[in-house]
């Protein structure tokens, strides 16, 4: 039973600091705009079901798709890192012309999926972080309460996101429109840190076959 609570444990906190509820609450708020709380709630339930939906595809199917596509997991930091990056970027220095993320301004753009679900909530280090679960999982003796704890810390982080984006308003209301535009630039240069981060972790988890390979040829 030790190791089935580690699991949830260390899933459910690596999720949550990937995810960083608190960061997201400016960038959730600065999307809504000037909408009611009703539904901002509703935006803040969907967009977490789809985050839901895509943490279980990945656990499921994560490794299945690397294997299909014969794309190593480091590849899968690199161009994560770089999505990340340009979002970061983005919220750092919003373009003119809109670029990846939605304006609030734009009522008519449903941004549950993107980018609140899609890659704020649920972005490329949460898809390494469940792939890597999973490929762990398979190698486990008791796969199925190993696979229960990662699926009951997928739901109890999302519960954790909901909580903080539901009673967002509340959190933020002293801080005004100028202090949302801060928070969310502030979070953009983090943002986009932790994609550099990736790309380079990814980089190195690629060259690493072929460092070994040079230090064993100059050894022999």
């Amino acid at each position: 039973m030790e190791p089935t609570l580690t699991l949830f444990i260390s899933l459910f906190t690596t999720l949550v600091a990937i995810i960083n509820p608190l960061e997201a609450i400016p960038v959730y708020l600065g999307l809504m705009g000037n909408k009611g709380t009703n539904e901002q709630r509703q935006v803040a339930r969907r967009a977490c079901l789809y985050a839901l939906l895509l943490c279980f595809f990945f656990l499921i199917f994560g490794t299945l798709l690397l294997r299909i596509f014969e794309v190593p997991l480091s590849m899968v930091r690199v161009v994560g890192g770089v999505i990340l990056t340009r979002v970061g970027f983005e919220l750092f220095a919003p373009p003119p012309s809109g670029g990846m993320l939605p304006h609030a301004e734009a009522s008519d753009s449903d941004v549950a999926f993107v980018p609140l679900a899609m890659p704020i909530m649920f972005g490329p280090g949460a898809i390494a972080t469940l792939i890597s679960m999973a490929s762990t999982i398979k190698q486990s003796s008791a796969e199925l309460m190993h696979f229960a704890a990662a699926s009951a810390a997928i739901v109890a982080c999302m519960a954790t996101v909901y909580l903080s984006l539901a009673y967002a308003k509340p959190i933020l209301r002293k801080i005004g429109k100028q202090g949302i535009d801060a928070a969310t630039r502030i979070v953009g240069f983090f943002v986009a840190a932790m994609g550099m981060g990736l790309i380079f972790q990814g980089a190195v988890e690629f060259l690493e076959p072929y460092r070994q390979v040079a230090t064993a040829a100059a050894g022999g």
